[in-house]
């Protein structure tokens, strides 16, 4: 494959092979490649990630402060499209880190591609999956404390309804209802 920087992405198309491959990328192999019809929704976890590793390798004097600053104006111009809802996907838009490097070397010329001096594609991976997760986590934690209030309330308001118990499928000694909720309650308060 020949690198073709507009239809194989910022770093080359398939895989960022850049030039190893010769003739186009098939089509079908280009589907079952791409997974940035998911994984945008990390767009703002990628951008903090590599705003983050430009102000690092500039602090180690892998590239200047002036690229740092260019870099850095360039993403959060990549990050204002993704909000506003103006961010084009274009063919060769592999995942969300081809997209964004590609736009931002679209707005700031060659240095975009600076951005990734020795980072591999396995750290923005995970550094994207690691700051998603934390974010969605936190939804979720306060979605189970909603669960947990709903369920004490519930159970106040209904303390003095009973029911069958149950023991291998078969009824057993009347309990509480509030009783039988709060235990299903319980081991939500523990993984919350």
């Amino acid at each position: 494959m020949t690198e073709n920087k507009e239809a194989g992405g910022a770093r080359g198309g398939l895989f960022g092979a850049g030039g190893r491959f010769k003739g186009g990328t098939d089509p079908i192999m280009e589907k079952f490649n791409e997974s940035i019809s998911f994984d945008k929704r990390m767009w703002a976890q990628d951008i903090r990630g590599s705003i983050a590793y430009a102000k690092a390798t500039a602090k180690i004097g892998i590239i200047s402060e002036e690229e740092r600053d260019q870099l850095i104006s360039g993403l959060e111009k990549v990050s204002e499209e993704w909000a506003d809802g103006s961010f084009e996907i274009k063919p060769g838009d592999e995942d969300i880190h081809t997209a964004n490097e590609r736009r931002l070397t679209e707005i700031v010329g060659s240095v975009g591609g600076k951005l990734h001096t020795g980072r591999s594609r396995n750290d923005q991976v995970a550094t994207d999956t690691r700051l998603w997760t934390v974010e969605a986590e936190r939804g979720i934690l306060k979605d189970m404390g909603t669960l947990l209030e709903a369920g004490a309330e519930v159970s106040a308001k209904n303390i003095d309804i009973l029911m069958a118990s149950y023991t291998h499928l078969q009824p057993a000694q009347p309990i509480r209802f509030s009783h039988w909720l709060m235990s299903h309650m319980t081991p939500i308060m523990r993984d919350a």
